[in-house]
């Protein structure tokens, strides 16, 4: 939250029908929120809708805003909910994101054990090693990418990861867990290739 405004302040404005505390909440939010929805809709006009339907729902449902979660923690939840709404629309059948779909994901496990890990961070400083970790994250499957996004990169809990998402603080940790691997994997390729290991 802003040096000049709680939580609880911008909540008390939001609910006051403050125009001025909308256009705070996007900005202390919208990037966050916008990360998200382009992960997963893969499609920025798609992703600015999403973003812009969140904060509408977020603004008409604010009176309904109970305060058991953060205010960011439920514009997730809001933005999550509004993407698979939409990527549910031209398919004929819906997926759940019940722990019963977990196998699915394949276990994963490194195939090299490069030791990328302890390469100089000036390595991961490069424009083309930022380039490709941003497409790796790209190329995780939809639930290990979500989750990854969410914890890592936007530093929600793993509590909250599981309020948005709807699943369990348990599969949260598999989740996050399994992108690790996966994305371990991708960089032991890149590193291991060019340094001829």
């Amino acid at each position: 939250m802003s040096d000049d405004i709680s939580e609880q302040e911008l909540l008390d404005r939001l609910r006051a029908g403050d125009k001025a505390a909308c256009a705070l909440c996007i900005d202390l939010h919208g990037a966050h929120i916008y990360r998200l929805a382009l992960s997963l809709m893969k499609n920025e006009a798609d992703a600015e809708d999403v973003v812009q339907e969140t904060f509408l729902s977020a603004f008409k449902h604010i009176g309904s805003f109970e305060g058991r979660s953060g205010l960011n923690t439920w514009l997730y939840r809001i933005a999550y909910n509004a993407a698979m709404m939409r990527l549910r629309r031209p398919s004929p059948f819906t997926l759940s994101l019940d722990d019963a779909l977990e196998p699915e994901i394949p276990a994963m496990v490194p195939d090299q054990l490069f030791e990328w890990c302890c390469l100089p961070e000036s390595e991961f400083e490069t424009n083309e090693t930022r380039s490709f970790l941003q497409a790796a994250i790209e190329q995780l499957p939809e639930k290990l990418r979500t989750v990854f996004l969410l914890r890592e990169m936007d530093g929600l809990s793993t509590q909250e990861v599981a309020e948005v998402l709807g699943i369990s603080q348990d599969a949260v940790k598999k989740r996050l867990h399994r992108s690790r691997l996966w994305l371990r994997e991708r960089l032991s390729e890149h590193f291991a290739g060019p340094m001829g290991v």
